[in-house]
């Protein structure tokens, strides 16, 4: 198993700062990992980085809470790929989802599809019940996203086995399940692959 074609190698964090996304950038380049995970403001300078190389550049949209305006997350999205993005992570509205605004989540979701590049909808599942999260799913297949994503990693509990095994079967071969938030082993990544996940976040694998 080749473990780092799974890999976006992430750095969120607020206090990043360029050398941190160039060094971010250098290792995945050298250990061959799909992509980085890397917030709006840096999408360029990832992508002048990588340059020649395989590995892609994702953005994060309404990261962390999800809680943008629709119309924000769409402009956001539509920059992030003008800037070279090649995927997007989007963190739902959970307050919406919860409140049964069903429509609202499907139009949000969509409206960050709409920027023509694959999208992994961050479902944040820690804060979410088993029937919220198929609902999530149905949600994510139904507005043409290309993954579902547990978690962000700043919001408490990230990836568990109950969570990816419950995606997965959810997903039913539908739209992909991505495991993140937590996972600093290459052991536990190995895991949430064999459980089926087809991609990896991680900030650091030991």
């Amino acid at each position: 198993m080749d473990i780092a074609r799974y890999i976006d190698y992430t750095n969120l964090k607020q206090e990043a700062t360029k050398e941190d996304i160039v060094k971010l950038c250098q290792r995945a380049k050298e250990e061959k990992y799909y992509s980085v995970c890397v917030n709006p403001s840096y999408v360029s300078l990832a992508k002048r980085q990588l340059e020649g190389s395989d590995v892609k550049v994702a953005a994060v949209i309404g990261f962390p809470l999800g809680q943008n305006v629709p119309a924000i997350k769409a402009a956001e999205a539509a920059v992030c790929v003008s800037d070279g993005a090649d995927e997007l992570d989007m963190v739902i509205n959970v307050g919406a989802l919860k409140d049964g605004l069903t429509n609202f989540v499907l139009e949000d979701i969509k409206g960050v599809v709409n920027a023509g590049v694959p999208v992994k909808v961050i479902l944040e599942t820690a804060k979410l019940t088993d029937s919220e999260i198929a609902l999530a799913t149905e949600l994510a297949v139904k507005a043409g996203a290309a993954f579902i994503k547990t978690s962000t990693g700043f919001m408490g509990e990230g990836a568990t086995e109950h969570a990816v095994s419950l995606m997965v079967k959810l997903a039913d071969g539908r739209i992909k399940v991505k495991a993140s938030g937590g996972i600093r082993t290459v052991e536990a990544a190995k895991r949430y692959i064999e459980l089926g996940a087809e991609r990896i976040g991680a900030s650091n694998l030991s």
